[in-house]
């Protein structure tokens, strides 16, 4: 079947829609939930897919999205994008003021210890080498942060969203090579995915298109990438702070001659645990909390800049001619390749700029980088080093040894303030990433915390927190040479920069569809450069920054097992799921007795019925009188509008009263509901569901009579309600295909109708569903039950060796100790039911 793709606009969820309708569709495609009717598209936006053969297709016109979730979802556009297009322009600037307590802290304190560490690996041997290391400062701190992130990458936002997993889901969503388990075509009419399929013209964007979507390799390559990137945006959070704390107390050693490198250590445990205990509170209260602090903090280093320029040595602007880049090779030769792991220092924190993006708009991301953040990091950088021009032997601490005696302590506490704050970029960048990779189904489900009632971006995952603590103490305790977390804070902070390179690359050359020369320069400037980079600090991996490898490399594993495992169950659960022939047999009663109620089983199956259902059947004496298989899942889009969250369908005949409800949430989206608000709205949109099922069975009654030309094509028969909406008389709404090739309409009641039979018997529309409401309503006076059915996989035993360790061992710890799903909700105990099932697999 050709997929028909959403439109790049946005429509209102109260106006009639414009439907692809293929003449080839096969029963598999109908299974995709023939209850998602509205699958928004404009007409002005009809593209054709070649993604398949040449189907024929038809442009239907369909009524209004009538099948939300909330009532108050059809006074509200289909699609929301960004939490910050519409504001005001002095929210924007309240959120310019933010982002530099969040987003910028990281590299805004880069200047306290980035000479320190270059000049500790290249020692200065005369002022063309402090020359050349602030050249080679200046150009990093231009091309990576300015030109790489700000300008290009930022752009990249998957909806508002950053991050390596924003980039993901966008890739995934113009190409099919997303290897999420439970996923269906109709996912891709969300109009959230606001996709633009590729023009015909740009053969290189088609082929690159289609080697990615039939290639299993590639996608898993792409996977592994981004989950390589996301382990070392966590090993971040990790020496984030550990870094920025350490090297802004360690100025004490100036201003006091007498501290020592331990009591230097136990200040640092102090100040984070201090850090990590307000984290808490939230971005924006933080936020605007420390916000001031930071606008501080830079216009201190600017003004101390300004002054060592003004006292010492202005020749040091010679630096922006990038000769003295080479001349600095040339004097120093492997010292000055040893010393680039130090001139990364200075634009560390560039990925929170982009991981950071959820809390804040890219207009006040870009606008406090260019005028405020980038010109007194230049303007510190300059006067650090015209300091330096006559004071070389203060390299170890360059900047606390220039700012002037009298300002010494005022400055000493801003820093450190600035530092705390700085330490925050990373572990928020942390939280957002997490919550985006668990979305997904590549990271165990944690308790999230929404720290705002506003942005829903805004969260705070506290077992991450404590986690992010405790190993930022042990890096403290163990490794308390600045030189040695540098350096592993440039593997960190480079591993993911290269990775986010890889993805941005692949987004230019599959959904920008840019020049190729764009695209091969900047693939070859900024990966060549990263690798340099990477080089100089792999070398010096043994020193003990290897720590934050190991780190990277079991996070790593955590995530791909979960995956692995994550789909390996639903692959079991696919392959076990009972056939609608043996529930037909069984019964309407399903062959023991209905109680009165309604059971909402869950399960993560979007398609058949799960196989967890038949154990509740021989288990149970008895099953509600109303059941609905449940299945919450994530999809790759930021958020899912509240009219198309909810898709139905009826699994078997009406007398059965067994229905399925798929919940689609995207990454973004905040599950606050409690359980009574739950089942209300699940209710309610069950009976549009009802009421719209029965009032296409009337269209479709009522055209059987018909014998003029529309019978030929029945797609193209409407009908125009009285308050002017646009009803489709197209392909029923259940269908039950026996083959292919003859579709057999099922009955209103427990009887079938015959395939031989000329006409369908007629029954009384407007009764049956009165009476079909009155027995939902009865059945939910008589109570609501959640039946979780626990499906747990292991391994068999002719499997290889890691298989069973992975899954028998790794797998199920991990499972049995993340957040089940259905706490979202607070069901009490006395509403749930569990039955447990093990698949090998």
């Amino acid at each position: 079947m050709a997929e028909s793709i959403n439109g790049g606009t946005s429509m209102d969820s109260t106006e009639s829609r414009w439907v692809i309708q293929d003449d080839d569709e096969d029963a598999s495609d109908l299974e995709n939930f023939d209850a998602d009717l509205s699958l928004g598209r404009d007409p002005r936006m009809v593209d054709s897919d070649e993604e398949d053969d040449n189907a024929e297709q038809r442009l239907i016109r369909t009524g209004p999205r009538i099948d939300s979730f909330d009532v108050e979802a059809l006074e509200v556009p289909g699609a929301h994008r960004s939490d910050y297009e519409d504001i005001s322009v002095g929210k924007k600037i309240v959120l310019a003021f933010q982002t530099l307590g969040v987003v910028f802290g990281d590299v805004g304190t880069s200047p306290l210890y980035t000479f320190g560490v270059m000049f500790r690996k290249a020692p200065i041997n005369g002022n063309e080498d402090i020359l050349g290391a602030l050249s080679l400062v200046l150009y990093t701190l231009i091309l990576i942060p300015l030109v790489k992130y700000v300008l290009v990458v930022l752009w990249a936002n998957d909806d508002g969203e950053g991050g390596t997993f924003a980039l993901y889901s966008l890739i995934c969503r113009h190409a099919k090579v997303s290897l999420l388990p439970n996923q269906l075509p109709s996912d891709a009419r969300i109009s959230s995915f606001r996709l633009k399929v590729p023009s015909p013209e740009l053969e290189r964007s088609l082929k690159i298109k289609e080697r990615l979507e039939n290639s299993l390799t590639l996608k898993k390559t792409l996977l592994i990438l981004v989950l390589a990137g996301t382990s070392m945006v966590i090993a971040n959070g990790v020496v984030t702070p550990a870094m920025s704390v350490l090297s802004s107390v360690g100025g004490l050693k100036v201003g006091v001659d007498a501290i020592k490198k331990d009591e230097v250590v136990m200040i640092s445990v102090a100040c984070l645990v201090i850090l990590f205990s307000v984290q808490k509170y939230g971005t924006s209260k933080v936020g605007l909390a420390v916000g001031p602090a930071l606008f501080l903090w830079f216009c201190s280093l600017a003004g101390i800049g300004i002054y060592n320029l003004v006292k010492y040595d202005r020749s040091v602007f010679r630096a922006f001619n990038p000769i003295h880049i080479y001349y600095f090779f040339k004097r120093n030769s492997t010292k000055a390749w040893y010393s680039l792991g130090g001139c990364l220092l200075s634009a560390t924190g560039s990925e929170a700029m982009f991981a950071d993006l959820c809390y804040f708009s890219v207009r006040s991301v870009q606008l406090s980088f260019v005028f405020l953040v980038l010109p007194c990091l230049l303007l510190g950088y300059l006067g650090q080093a015209a300091y330096l021009m006559e004071n070389p032997a203060d390299a170890g601490q360059a900047f606390f040894s220039s700012v002037p005696c009298g300002a010494f302590w005022p400055i000493f506490l801003i820093a450190n303030i600035a530092a705390l704050i700085a330490s925050r970029a990373m572990t928020t960048a942390t939280f957002s990433c997490i919550k985006q990779s668990t979305a997904l189904g590549c990271f165990p489900r944690l308790k999230i915390v929404h720290t705002s009632r506003k942005f829903m971006g805004q969260i705070y995952i506290p077992v991450i927190n404590w986690f992010l603590l405790a190993l930022s103490l042990v890096l403290v305790c163990t490794i308390s040479s600045i030189d040695e977390i540098g350096n592993a804070y440039g593997i960190a902070e480079l591993g993911v920069m290269m990775m986010t390179t890889i993805l941005v690359t692949l987004v230019m050359l599959l959904i920008w569809q840019i020049h190729i020369i764009i695209v091969l320069s900047f693939v070859v400037v900024f990966l060549g450069l990263e690798l340099t980079f990477f080089s100089s600090v792999l070398w010096s991996v043994t020193d003990g920054s290897w720590i934050i490898l190991v780190f990277a490399i079991i996070m790593f594993l955590i995530m791909y097992v979960w995956n692995y495992g994550s789909n390996l169950k639903y692959e079991t659960e696919v392959k076990k799921k009972l056939s609608t022939d043996l529930m037909r047999e069984l019964g309407c009663n399903l062959g023991t007795v209905r109680a009165p109620g309604i059971g909402l089983l869950y399960n993560e199956l979007v398609k058949g019925i799960p196989a967890i259902f038949g154990h509740f059947l021989t288990t149970l004496p008895a099953i509600h009188s109303m059941i609905i298989f449940v299945s919450i899942k994530y999809v790759p889009v930021p958020m899912v509008p509240q009219s198309e969250r909810f898709l139905f369908r009826r699994v078997c005949p009406k007398s059965y009263h067994i229905f399925r409800c798929i919940a689609r949430y995207g990454y973004k989206d905040v599950r606050k509901e409690n359980h009574q608000t739950f089942e209300q709205l699940l209710i309610e949109s069950l009976e549009k569901f009802i009421r719209r099922e029965a009032q296409e069975r009337s269209l479709e009654s009522d055209g059987d009579d018909d014998t003029d030309s529309e019978d030929e094509n029945p797609c193209s028969r409407v009908l125009i309600a009285p308050n002017g909406s646009v009803y489709s008389l197209g392909v029923p709404l259940l269908l039950d295909f026996k083959d292919a090739s003859n579709p057999i309409l099922e009955a209103s009641t427990s009887d079938v109708t015959s395939p031989g039979s000329p006409d369908p018997p007629v029954f009384d529309a407007e009764q049956s569903l009165e009476s079909e409401l009155s027995f939902i309503y009865k059945a939910k006076e008589s109570g609501v039950v959640y039946l979780l059915g626990h499906g747990d996989i292991r391994a068999r035993k002719d499997s290889w060796f890691i298989k069973k360790l992975a899954i028998n061992y790794f797998y199920a710890f991990l499972r049995k100790n993340c957040r089940r799903g259905i706490t979202t909700l607070s069901v009490p105990h006395s509403h749930l039911m569990q039955v447990s099932m093990t698949y090998m697999v």
